[in-house]
């Protein structure tokens, strides 16, 4: 078996479950959605990194000592459809590395990353960040039950939170945040950050 250390030995076009990633050895970092591969943007930029790595402190300071967990990509996320018992990884055609994930079912949890959905997902977003690429990670957490979902946007300092509704298992846009306020988590609602310290340099 050929063993996989460029993303040039792949065939863009083609279809990848998870037991095919796993083989994989490559330098870039790459997601799959449906089984596409999904070439990630390069190093995240100065502001990017500040911006997630404030969430971070604030989201692991509130979880401390708690039973959810919080994790700041590269971590691995396996999905499918949330109607469905976990799958194999030859049936899984979806993996993803989120800016942050918060997971409150440590049964999801393994040594290789998050089988399942995480409970909310936040993304902050970079130039190379396509119209594409946001629409299928939107679809991809919906279908699979991604209860809360956050787009974090540098240049406009806001952030975009997105709720599943119940009724209709569809995202419903919960509130936009300006950079000068304090977002609440929908799951978490003790939960009090203050974009201006995650937007400050």
């Amino acid at each position: 078996m050929t063993k996989i250390t460029e993303l040039s030995q792949l065939d863009m076009n083609g279809t990848y479950s998870y037991a095919d990633y796993l083989t994989w050895r490559l330098e870039e970092s790459v997601e799959l959605i449906k089984g596409k591969i999904m070439a990630m943007s390069p190093a995240p930029n100065r502001q990017h990194q500040s911006i997630s790595g404030n969430l971070f402190l604030s989201l692991g300071t509130h979880f401390k000592r708690k039973p959810c967990r919080v994790y700041v990509a590269p971590f691995d996320v396996k999905l499918y459809d949330r109607h469905k018992s976990k799958l194999s990884n030859q049936d899984t055609f979806s993996v993803v590395q989120p800016d942050l994930c918060v997971v409150c079912d440590k049964d999801k949890l393994t040594d290789l990353g998050c089988d399942g959905a995480p409970d909310w997902i936040i993304e902050v977003l970079s130039p190379g960040n396509s119209k594409k690429e946001l629409r299928l990670k939107y679809d991809l957490y919906q279908e699979n039950g991604v209860t809360e979902y956050w787009t974090v946007h540098p240049v406009e300092q806001a952030v975009y939170q997105f709720v599943l509704a119940q009724d209709s298992e569809k995202y419903q846009l919960f509130a936009v945040h300006p950079g000068n306020e304090i977002a609440t988590p929908y799951l978490f609602p003790d939960l009090q950050i203050d974009l201006n310290d995650i937007f400050a340099e």
